[in-house]
């Protein structure tokens, strides 16, 4: 079929955004090792997008976008919408004041944000916001004041009937006050915070935010209201899809796409769809045979970038195994990184390198790899410490009290390269005498049936990054209370851990912030609840005329400038 004929039939993306959950669906890939591999992995560029201007961008089109899952939440801020595939959507249709470019540089968006300006104060700082006057929601009230005080309420983790996911940097608001208009508003900070950028990106509408009802229940299955280039036109769940429209009321550069549909499908399916012209752009990932495929369709091409995210095993510390430190980190020590790495990324021609570190990724400045103690194989090491635990070897496996030292590793149905981790951890970990039980679940029930409430062992998924790491990553390492355990799914962390995050978090010295974020980070390796895997670059095959979209590393794209190349 002509491209011509193809676009107007419509068109699909994947792509990473934000630090935010990738589902365990997504597939993933990175790499490890000397100076030669580092170059290697340096030598990907920032973003690969096919930058197009407007005027040479066709007018219409639809996009069609696959996702590894069919979101429930579509509060992103919500413990259960804080999800890849709930961004995806999100960034069509809701504000965001601050949008990081392709060197992690948070930048205003114009069509919400005229200017932010920022006034240290005796004890912290205040940030005045001056609005866009024409940003409206889909209701007609303007975007402005009311909407940051609801925001700030329900995140600040002071009324514990909001379910929330993370109140970091929320929680330091002191308070908000209007200024000459609804459209300038101050929000003062109790303490300084580095970080204010992240903030109220997306920004939430009060009138569906205000209450912890509307909070939690106000956004399932539906979008009640929208500020953005792109509207709702309907969710159809016996489908699963999403399918957004341009929207006439939008105030800044009209879309230039007619709409996007988004579908979820196994992340198994989408190389037989991507080849059978069913969607129009899928994240390679870490599956070789899909890279091979993808190579083969015509008017296609593999974009490349080095990615944001990273690959993890995530460990239940609350457990009753895994409660005990000695037997975490004597399975940290009994799973080979470099193996599962290897395996991952076979056949994709990217560098093989782990990450030693749990806010940094490989590329970014201030990392730093303090792996050294619990990183590297060490089965010797890992027998003496379950030894120590009271974990001894009868036959095959160890056991305690007459109970068999046996881990539950649950990973998402239709996701060969989760399943292939499990195999390869189940077989690396008998050597040490433990047993390891995969148990593969639904893909649309992993985090709420099973991360969540805590019902695994080991999970493998990945994290997005962004260009803040600390703030967005408090909520994974910060202390429980309460059993609220944000996003923190190890359900362990320390009091120690938590004021050095909250150093990093509140100094504006990037190079000083770098070095109390590594002093948290040895922190967490030594508590071995987060087992990094490696960065993941990105490999994403799209149609050859899809512009502003592809691999687009750190940056996040103006929806209205996504497209279908004119030339």
């Amino acid at each position: 079929m002509p491209p011509s004929a193809r676009r107007n039939q419509g068109r699909t993306v994947k792509r990473t955004l934000g630090l935010v959950l990738v589902g365990i669906a997504l597939m993933t890939s990175a790499g490890c090792g000397g100076s030669e591999e580092t170059s290697a992995v340096r030598s990907l560029p920032a973003s690969d997008v096919n930058p197009t201007p407007r005027g040479h961008v066709m007018n219409g089109g639809t996009l069609r976008w696959p996702l590894p899952e069919f979101p429930s939440q579509w509060n992103f801020n919500h413990v259960n919408g804080t999800k890849g595939a709930v961004a995806h959507v999100l960034q069509g249709v809701l504000p965001y004041l601050m949008r990081p470019d392709e060197k992690a540089v948070p930048q205003p968006v114009p069509e919400y944000l005229r200017a932010a300006t920022v006034k240290r104060t005796e004890h912290g700082q205040t940030v005045t916001y001056k609005l866009n006057p024409h940003a409206r929601w889909s209701d007609g009230r303007p975007v402005g004041y009311a909407d940051f005080v609801a925001q700030a309420h329900a995140l600040s983790g002071r009324d514990p009937h909001y379910e929330v996911s993370t109140v970091t940097g929320y929680r330091q608001i002191q308070r908000i006050e209007r200024g000459a208009d609804d459209q300038t508003v101050e929000v003062t900070f109790t303490q300084t915070y580095a970080d204010w950028r992240s903030l109220f990106s997306p920004l939430y509408p009060a009138s569906f935010y205000n209450t912890p009802r509307a909070f939690n229940a106000a956004w399932t299955d539906r979008l009640p209201a929208t500020a953005g280039p792109f509207k709702l036109q309907g969710i159809d769940r016996t489908a699963k899809t999403v399918t957004l429209a341009r929207d006439p009321a939008w105030w800044g550069a009209p879309a230039k796409l007619d709409r996007i549909v988004y579908r979820a499908m196994d992340t198994s399916a989408m190389p037989g769809a991507f080849a059978n012209n069913e969607i129009d752009l899928m994240d390679v990932g870490l599956d070789a045979g899909a890279l091979q495929r993808a190579r083969q369709v015509d008017d296609a091409i593999i974009r490349r970038a080095g990615g944001p995210d990273w690959r993890n095993f995530t460990f239940n510390a609350a457990g009753p195994t895994l409660s005990d430190a000695r037997v975490r980190r004597a399975v940290m020590l009994g799973i080979d990184r470099r193996a599962i790495t290897r395996s991952d990324l076979s056949g994709l021609g990217v560098p093989v390198r782990t990450l030693g570190n749990h806010f940094y990724v490989n590329t970014q400045s201030g990392y730093r790899d303090h792996s050294r103690q619990l990183g590297g194989y060490d089965p010797s090491r890992a027998g003496r410490l379950l030894d120590e635990a009271g974990w001894r070897t009868r036959g095959k496996y160890r056991a305690r009290a007459g109970k068999t030292l046996t881990l539950r590793f649950v990973v998402p149905a239709g996701v060969p390269i989760s399943k292939q981790e499990g195999e390869l951890t189940r077989a690396l970990l008998e050597r040490i005498g433990v047993r390891v039980d995969i148990q593969v679940v639904p893909a649309d029930d992993i985090f709420e049936q099973y991360v969540t409430p805590g019902n695994f062992d080991i999970v493998p998924f990945s994290w997005l990054g962004t260009s803040f790491p600390v703030s967005q990553m408090k909520a994974v390492f910060a202390r429980p209370h309460g059993g609220r355990v944000q996003q923190n799914y190890s359900r362990t962390g320390t009091v120690a851990i938590d004021r050095a995050m909250d150093r990093a978090i509140a100094e504006v010295d990037p190079a000083k912030a770098h070095v109390l974020v590594n002093k948290a980070d040895r922190l967490i390796w030594r508590q071995a609840s987060v087992l990094p895997l490696y960065q993941r670059p990105q490999l994403v095959a799209v149609r050859a005329d899809l512009a502003n979209l592809g691999a687009c590393g750190f940056l996040e794209p103006a929806y209205q400038d996504i497209g279908f190349a004119t030339g």
